[in-house]
């Protein structure tokens, strides 16, 4: 309890700049707003209630102050992971291995060499990224991406300088690896990262689908499937919660997650918000508490792909966390911001998350750590919402999987 004590009360004396997100004035309750129907109207894939009212198919809000979505360009390689650097250019992950840094007009600089060797196979390459909070006087940067070795394949963090010329990585160090490795596919890497409030580093883990490794999203001796919290040199962070099961590894922060390819710093409370893929429906946004178990695979609101029930096809479960929100149908959810910003006040402390399968940006109104209202930005764009950014000028910065880089804006 001291840690979590100590991470709130850091939190709220003031909010730290982490990989992805700028700071504004906060306001702690959301702006009134129209109501309107469900923005989900497809039949879900099961017939399983949600455990409380809210936790799916939220009332629709739309945004009624103007915005502009521009292409700011088009010529990204499979972009992934995005952060803004203090003099507001962007840095870009490409899945492939690459990073570049973009202007926030659009201009794309040459490819940074100095990066370890990726598996860019199914859904592994160079993923999330984030920036060390003194990047302005010692140039390091963060990132996740999928590293072969002994055994498959692993979820790795590293680290290194930018060059002065920005043109390469010096010093790359890999300081953690998610292990068992697997060699059964090369999906669910999970991969996004940030720095959490009291400096250490929170990477979203995969628990590497196949059947058989998804049950070790359960087990505390496995890194996979998890939250896991460390230190900037990959040691296991002080503070983290004590799991008692015998042989739990230190690093762990929560456990029985399926894909997390999102997470985000709440702006009032500092906790940490995640969202993960489910299987055939049951995609999730949780609130990450220290040592909580978050279900997957014993409970979970989604079935196989082949529409069988998974284990026992409970939803709920003692000791187990629900949901704070669910979809089913999918919208496959991936980067994640809280926005902070008051360029468009309406969207303080909303949820932005973008959706791959479902081809949209999610906005999620939050109130008292539920789900007031939900709308769907840029769905008419057609594009998969691979992940999203808050720039140091306000705006809202998303990257899709065709490479494109939308700037939002108040009109």
């Amino acid at each position: 309890m001291k840690f979590k004590a100590n991470y709130l009360l850091f939190a709220s004396a003031f909010f730290f700049v982490s990989c992805s997100d700028s700071l504004e004035q906060i306001i702690e309750e959301p702006v009134n707003e129209a109501i309107y129907p469900p923005v989900e109207s497809n039949p879900a894939n099961t017939n399983y209630p949600p455990a409380f009212a809210g936790q799916t198919r939220a009332n629709g809000v739309k945004t009624s102050t103007p915005f502009t979505n521009a292409v700011i360009t088009s010529s990204l390689n499979s972009p992934w992971g995005i952060t803004a650097l203090p003099d507001g250019r962007l840095l870009v992950t490409q899945k492939g291995g690459t990073m570049r840094i973009v202007t926030n007009t659009g201009s794309v600089g040459n490819p940074i060499t100095g990066i370890p060797s990726v598996n860019s196979n199914g859904q592994g390459g160079l993923l999330g990224v984030c920036i060390d909070p003194q990047f302005s006087s010692n140039r390091m940067i963060y990132w996740v991406f999928s590293e072969n070795v002994a055994g498959g394949t692993v979820t790795s963090v590293a680290k290194g300088t930018l060059s002065s010329s920005e043109a390469a990585i010096q010093n790359p160090t890999v300081i953690y690896r998610a292990n068992p490795s697997s060699s059964a596919g090369n999906l669910h890497y999970g991969g996004r990262i940030l720095f959490d409030p009291t400096g250490n580093l929170m990477i979203s883990v995969g628990e590497r689908s196949d059947l058989s490794t998804r049950p070790l999203a359960q087990s505390v001796t496995a890194a996979i499937g998890k939250i896991i919290r460390i230190t900037k040199d990959g040691n296991p962070a002080p503070g983290n919660p004590a799991f008692s099961q015998s042989g739990a590894l230190p690093e762990l922060y929560s456990i029985g997650h399926r894909n997390p390819q999102g997470i985000a710093l709440h702006p009032v409370t500092g906790e940490l918000w995640q969202g993960e893929h489910g299987p055939r429906g049951g995609d999730e946004i949780n609130r990450v508490l220290p040592g909580k178990n978050y279900g997957w695979p014993t409970i979970t609101y989604g079935i196989e792909y082949s529409g069988a029930v998974i284990g026992s096809g409970i939803q709920q479960q003692s000791g187990m966390e629900q949901p704070v929100y669910y979809w089913d149908p999918v919208i496959s959810p991936s980067g994640m911001i809280f926005y902070r910003g008051n360029n468009i006040p309406e969207w303080q402390n909303n949820l932005f998350v973008g959706a791959l399968s479902g081809q949209h940006i999610v906005r999620l109104v939050i109130k008292d750590n539920k789900v007031m209202g939900e709308e769907r930005l840029l769905e008419n764009e057609g594009q998969r919402f691979r992940d999203i950014v808050q720039g140091t000028d306000n705006a809202l910065y998303a990257i899709t999987d065709g490479g494109r880089l939308y700037k939002i804006q108040r009109q």
